[in-house]
């Protein structure tokens, strides 16, 4: 096996996948490595993968980026969580915030208080965990800041924010910061596929005649999965027993006022609409069940329920969702929507493409491809990828809603014994817990459980151990704290104009 060094990178489309891998690959690789991304404008990209989660920063900070600069860029606002409305029942309503909930007190983990004085009926414990998570009372209030970290004992150091943007404009802005740093941009549509007598990837031949050359292939070419599954039949793990969304319409509309500092999903009668508000638009989506709902019926319930004007034609995208058997085969990795496809209900998608990036990085390969690297690589994607998984299903399995053919198919359907085994231990007496590194921790299992009405039967034994005037003394200090950590805090449309106006857009 050879030791000897690649030399040749090759991305295969752009996107949001393909410049965020040519982003990172240009900062961390400086310039010791001949990076090229190849694509085509005359192929589109899906690109309404708008909102992200709190880890999107890490990568931006990896690169060093100036934070204004990048939301003025993007169009981009400011996103303390995702709520959900008439998930558990049609009229409830919930926000799964990022960062912490409550405390730990007594030794033990806060729902556990909340719950048993929930449980026996004390009036200060309330009904809900809104006024215990500072991202969710902020996003309730329409308020926005970044965290304080010169106040670590108080709430506005917990503050968890994640970004609305534009993904077009985003991919556009990586773009220019790549190409900046080394990579050449290669237009083109791809004819053929060469491959050495190896079964490795050898080069690709463009419409024009062109031939590419590489060592290491990175296949960002969407749902089409052009390297990975069309040259190199990697296979694909269909979930679409569990996951039963398998179209989604989108269309932008005209913004409104206030600007959200959050993500709204609105279950409907076989799916669930997205509205993502960004500083120049709102952008908007259904996601629907082909089997349960057909296309017309789910483009009208979209258009009936836009806040402003649409400001295009809305365009339908199928997808299946799921995961390759294979992420990475011979010399080329899957990245992005190639490598699987999870609906954008928790924003996800994007965080996948950080994560591939990252675990690239940390198994980055001589040219020799060790097969122990890569089955490690595509072993820990599969875990990644089957508790992501889990997570998402929950919002489904999780629910009372018994109004329709598809509510009634989702709960009562069978799922992953990972995840009904959590839904089982919090039912039992209200634990939660993180298996290893996988992506949603302890307080977005609990919020999503308890907010889709998953009611534990009890509470953890201990929690009685704590007089009754202490644990509500406990509660009411939260909240009130975390109500005058709010109060002071800058509504959100005047924390962007201050800092990060984006202007008209272009």
């Amino acid at each position: 096996m050879s030791m000897k060094p690649i030399r040749d990178i090759v991305i295969v489309g752009g996107g949001t996948a393909g410049w965020m891998a040519a982003a990172a690959f240009a900062k961390i690789l400086k310039g010791a490595y001949s990076v090229r991304l190849v694509e085509s404008d005359a192929i589109g990209t899906i690109g309404v993968g708008e909102a992200t989660i709190p880890h999107i920063r890490n990568f931006n900070a990896a690169l060093e980026i100036d934070e204004d600069e990048f939301v003025r860029a993007t169009q981009g606002t400011f996103k303390l969580g995702i709520q959900f409305v008439n998930w558990g029942r049609q009229g409830d309503s919930y926000i799964h915030g990022f960062g912490s909930v409550g405390a730990d007190f007594a030794g033990l983990p806060f729902q556990h208080h909340w719950l048993r004085r929930r449980q026996a009926g004390a009036p200060g414990a309330l009904g809900t965990l809104d006024p215990y998570s500072i991202n969710t009372a902020a996003a309730l209030a329409g308020k926005f800041m970044p965290p304080r970290t010169d106040m670590t004992n108080s709430p506005l150091s917990q503050i968890g924010y994640a970004y609305h943007f534009d993904a077009g404009l985003y991919a556009r802005f990586l773009r220019a910061y790549s190409e900046q740093r080394g990579v050449r941009r290669t237009e083109g549509r791809i004819n053929d596929v060469l491959r050495r007598e190896d079964g490795a990837i050898d080069a690709l031949v463009l419409d024009g005649g062109e031939t590419v050359r590489g060592d290491f292939f990175i296949d960002c070419t969407g749902l089409a999965g052009l390297l990975i599954e069309k040259t190199l039949g990697a296979g694909y793990d269909d979930w679409g027993h569990w996951l039963l969304c398998d179209r989604a319409i989108a269309v932008p509309c005209a913004s409104v006022q206030p600007l959200l500092p959050y993500t709204r999903a609105t279950a409907h009668a076989a799916g669930w609409q997205w509205r993502i508000p960004l500083q120049h638009r709102i952008g908007n989506g259904h996601v629907f069940s082909s089997r349960f709902m057909d296309e017309d019926q789910a483009k009208a319930i979209l258009m009936d329920n836009l806040d402003g004007e649409a400001l295009a034609e809305p365009r339908t995208i199928r997808f299946t969702p799921g995961r390759r058997k294979r992420f990475w085969s011979h010399n080329c990795v899957a990245v992005g929507l190639s490598a699987g496809f999870f609906e954008p209900i928790e924003s996800t998608n994007i965080h996948l493409i950080q994560t591939a990036i990252s675990r690239i990085i940390n198994f980055f390969p001589h040219a020799g491809f060790d097969p122990a690297d890569i089955a490690e690589y595509n072993a820990q994607t599969h875990v990644e990828y089957e508790r992501v998984r889990d997570f998402v299903v929950l919002h489904y399995k999780a629910t009372e809603r018994d109004d329709s053919p598809f509510w009634n198919h989702v709960r009562a359907m069978e799922v992953p014994d990972t995840l009904m085994r959590r839904i089982e231990v919090y039912r039992s007496s209200g634990r939660v817990f993180r298996d290893g590194n996988e992506l949603f921790a302890e307080p977005s299992w609990l919020q999503v459980l308890q907010g889709q009405r998953i009611e534990p039967r009890a509470h953890h034994p201990l929690a009685a151990l704590t007089p009754d005037a202490e644990a509500e003394a406990f509660l009411a200090n939260i909240r009130a704290t975390i109500a005058k950590c709010v109060a002071v805090m800058p509504a959100h449309a005047d924390f962007i104009a201050a800092r990060c106006k984006a202007g008209p857009p272009a």
